[in-house]
């Protein structure tokens, strides 16, 4: 390519560009944008936000569409950002990708400055009221607002009724696979939307540092509506977030929503006890049975954690350091009603070798699985440790973040 065709090629293109500023001028908002931008680019866009939401899709046909949306092969990903945050992403296919007649580098670092800031002119008071709803969910659940007609009045003003109380669900997620992706925020906008398709005044914030565990305030007017939000909710993941495992759990319907802080350590109760349980992912705290009894621990888990310490710690410490199973046979065993053949069954595994495996828990907790005593405080410390959110051993991927959950401090 001359010289000269160069310097032509990095012009932008002013009328291109006209059809843009007329459209974010006229307030025609992020669709009517995103097609002007397209037509000046020649090329397919989505336009998505930093929670995964797509705002805007402009692709030549159904096929182009699927394939930004899937991110495809020779789909560019353009970060926006507005000074130093980041505000969304554009995804790009042109006419001539491949070519070397693709858009203008100039033009397309105008319009996608362009495009950034329209997104957060238009989303910024969005946010707000998000980090509003964050804030009061935050004081409900910890018990910051002790008078009940101030807490129902400032939940109104946000769209959230409970006047006639609610529920909680926690949503936990754990990739089978290390993923390079912001699966996290997709959690975050999947739970959400799942839960205000039956609750429309749903309230959902990430609640863990790596953004992996998901807690919903859920108005729930008829006792009944926190069930169908999970249920809800685990259908959303199952369709719109394949390859993460996740765990669900759902508090019983509070009354008085001043007495939600105790709904949330539910809900966390049994989304701990159902994280442990491979045939399920999704549990009520009805369901938990005698966890419920170390329900008052969990605001204040010190004691769960020395009695964990003196009980199966050091078996999770042996399985760690030498890939042994001896934390799930004893699991196994106390599950097989302390039945040595039917735990080797399960297990297919020699009924010696089980008899091996519990002489080193003997010895290593200096408790016998043999004595009635033994068993019951190894079957609380299993369940303190559940009750913790202390994973097994060898979690469902590698990726930091992808342990266990853990009990809110």
């Amino acid at each position: 390519m001359s010289s000269q065709a160069r310097g032509e090629r990095s012009a932008p293109d002013l009328q291109a560009l006209d059809s843009i500023t007329e459209a974010i001028a006229a307030g025609a908002g992020l669709p009517e944008i995103v097609r002007a931008a397209a037509r000046a680019l020649d090329a397919s866009l989505v336009l998505i936000d930093r929670t995964s939401v797509v705002l805007a899709v402009a692709a030549r046909s159904p096929a182009e569409e699927r394939a930004l949306l899937r991110d495809a092969d020779g789909v560019d990903r353009i970060e926006l950002r507005v000074a130093d945050a980041a505000v969304g992403q554009l995804r790009l296919r042109g006419r001539d990708q491949g070519r070397d007649g693709g858009p203008s580098p100039v033009l397309l670092r105008l319009v996608t400055t362009l495009i950034a800031s329209e997104v957060e002119r238009v989303r910024a008071p969005e946010r707000a009221s998000e980090e509003a709803a964050t804030s009061f969910q935050q004081a409900v659940l910890e018990g910051r607002i002790a008078d009940r007609d101030d807490l129902i009045a400032r939940g109104k003003e946000l769209g959230t009724d409970l006047s006639v109380g609610g529920s909680v669900v926690v949503v936990r997620g754990h990739p089978r696979n290390p993923r390079e992706d912001d699966w996290r925020r997709r959690l975050l906008a999947v739970a959400t939307r799942g839960a205000r398709s039956i609750a429309p005044g749903s309230i959902g914030t990430p609640t863990s540092d790596d953004g992996a565990e998901i807690v919903l305030l859920v108005p729930d007017p008829d006792g009944d509506t926190g069930r169908r939000v999970a249920a809800a909710t685990r259908r959303e993941l199952e369709s719109g977030l394949p390859g993460v495992a996740f765990a669900i759990g759902r508090s019983r319907h509070t009354v008085d929503p001043v007495a939600l802080r105790r709904a949330r350590n539910e809900a966390l109760l049994a989304a701990n006890v159902v994280e442990g349980d491979p045939e399920r992912n999704e549990l009520s705290y009805e369901e938990t049975g005698t966890y419920q009894l170390l329900l008052p621990h969990m605001s204040d888990p010190a004691e769960l954690k020395r009695f964990y310490s003196e009980t199966v710690r050091p078996l999770v410490a042996y399985d760690e350091q030498y890939e042994t199973d001896l934390l799930g046979t004893l699991s196994t065993f106390l599950e097989c009603d302390a039945n040595v053949n039917a735990t080797a069954a399960r297990l297919f595994t020699h009924r010696h070798t089980i008899r091996y495996r519990f002489e080193r828990v003997r010895e290593l907790t200096g408790l016998d699985v043999s004595s009635t005593d033994g068993r019951e405080k190894l079957s609380l410390g299993l369940k303190a440790m559940r009750v913790l959110g202390i994973a097994l051993p060898g979690g469902p991927a590698t990726e930091p973040g992808a342990e266990g959950g853990r009990v809110r401090r």
